[in-house]
């Protein structure tokens, strides 16, 4: 196995290691080691991307070199190598973006406080992408869920507190609902890593026998994850949690943590279980049937909102609806299209958040709508980057989320009632988008006559980081075709 085969583990260790580091720092110090800590990560991922591509396969690294059902494995190919970067990537732009938020936000006592959550969380996300281990996911899971909280709860006050209690009454919910699907996995299978469990898995099928446990442990899964990345209709935590915590916090946890539990999912159904197992036991047209629902009620609600990140939680509750559409379609196709949304999710949204942080710093820290009238003057980045994104949210040709509309479209071809369902959903889905992404674009660049504009002045930081934000959403809206054969080697070899 070659040295570059440990970068996966590399990564999540030394995450972990920066947990350590930064709580023995102030909290400017804790910023600076959690900045490089994450670019090191961004190398590894990219590094390891790069060599994966140019030669695809899947390399399964054993933990301490004991071999299954002892051991504990990573297990990593082309499609994970492209998520780690892509979380890397995102994690570091939203920090660097939301800095002088989080210092505006968050006591100065407890700034190194949230740089550890932050370290620990991103470690729990690479493990949830590479682990091979059941038991390990869940473990993970939770480690994920407590960083999650104690981000939203970092900005103290009495909505993020209520905002957190929510969300970990509910990702508790759904971490005791995956615990007890592995419980019964393990009963019935007698192996936690992924690999051999499947084996399991298809023999015990094949034979006719535990169909109703097979279809309890599919379902708990599925429940489990619906909750954790808030599908409808388990998504009403959502909109308190990212609307009230500080931007960065709310841009990792849209742009990634919903995402990690998306991912794991779909390694459940690919690896663990099967694909075919998963359709006959007929869990994908339940997921179908919230995807859609999630896509047309979290557009409603964000109609309603007058409060800019609000407006975007519910909007990731539609977004999310897109991702399970895919996956609900049952085929090989959907669950590709799901991958290469979450990556145009990943990226969007962060910057739609982080656009949103600055142009409600430019207008005295308020995001309500009447607040924001004429932001789009006062900070130019932070408007270019809320309305690239928005484009790319309601799907216009050339920005990152047209790829992953047209492709879900082409995904249903052939699919019968559902393929009528898909084109339905996502016509009615993008006017929605269009109705409350345009709406806020016009109140941002709306002026009153006579009125002088005083510019914000961002840190160069902020411009640096909505810079890179929008040339790499532009490059995924003109160039989608090479990650989607990424993609596509990726799954195929999963």
């Amino acid at each position: 196995m070659p040295f570059i085969a440990n970068f996966p583990f590399f990564c999540i260790l030394i995450t972990m290691f920066g947990g350590i580091l930064t709580s023995m720092v102030n909290g400017k110090w804790a910023f600076r080691i959690n900045t490089v800590i994450i670019t090191a990560t961004l190398v590894l991922n990219g590094t390891l991307l790069m060599f994966l591509i140019k030669d695809p396969q899947y390399f399964t690294f054993m933990m301490g070199h004991y071999p299954a059902p002892w051991g504990n494995e990573i297990r990593f190919g082309p499609l994970e190598a492209l998520m780690g970067t892509v979380f890397s990537f995102v994690t570091l732009c939203s920090l660097i973006s939301g800095k002088d938020e989080v210092f505006h936000d968050v006591k100065p006592r407890n700034l190194h406080y949230f740089y550890i959550m932050i370290n620990l969380l991103l470690s729990s996300l690479f493990a949830l992408i590479y682990t091979n281990d059941l038991f390990t996911a869940y473990v993970f899971v939770e480690i994920n869920t407590i960083c999650a909280c104690a981000i939203v709860m970092a900005k103290e006050n009495g909505k993020t507190l209520a905002a957190t209690l929510r969300y970990l009454i509910m990702s508790l919910l759904g971490s005791g609902l995956f615990l007890l699907s592995i419980v019964l996995t393990y009963d019935i299978t007698g192996q936690l890593l992924m690999v051999p469990a499947h084996e399991a898995f298809q023999r015990i099928f094949a034979t006719g026998e535990y169909q109703i446990p097979l279809t309890i442990i599919l379902g708990l899964v599925c429940v489990a994850m619906a909750i954790k990345s808030a599908l409808f209709p388990f998504h009403t935590w959502l909109s308190h949690a990212h609307g009230s915590a500080t931007t960065a916090s709310s841009a990792i946890l849209s742009g990634l943590v919903l995402k990690g539990y998306i991912i794991m999912l779909i390694k459940i159904i690919v690896r663990v279980v099967g694909l075919e197992v998963v359709v006959q036991l007929k869990a994908v047209n339940i997921l179908f049937v919230m995807a859609v629902l999630a896509m047309i009620i979290g557009s409603l609600d964000a109609i309603k909102e007058n409060h800019i990140k609000r407006m975007i939680a519910f909007s990731s509750v539609a977004q999310m609806g897109y991702i399970y559409m895919g996956i609900g379609l049952g085929n090989m196709a959907g669950l590709i299209v799901a991958c290469f949304h979450i990556i145009v999710h990943a990226i969007t949204k962060p910057m739609l958040f982080s656009s949103a942080g600055g142009l409600a710093s430019a207008s005295g820290h308020k995001k309500d709508f009447a607040s924001l009238k004429g932001a789009a003057y006062r900070n130019p980045i932070a408007a270019a980057a809320f309305l690239i994104g928005s484009l790319s949210m309601i799907g216009i040709p050339f920005f990152a989320g047209f790829g992953a509309k047209y492709y879900l479209s082409m995904a249903a071809i052939g699919m019968g009632a559902k393929m009528w369902v898909v084109l339905f959903a996502l016509a009615v889905s993008t006017v929605l988008n269009a109705i409350y992404y345009i709406r806020v674009i016009s109140i941002i660049f709306s002026k009153t006559e006579g009125e002088v504009v005083e510019r914000h002045k961002n840190a160069p930081s902020y411009t640096f980081a909505m810079t890179v934000f929008i040339i790499v959403n532009v490059l995924l809206g003109l160039f989608y075709q090479p990650v989607m054969d990424v993609i596509t080697v990726g799954m195929g070899l999963l």
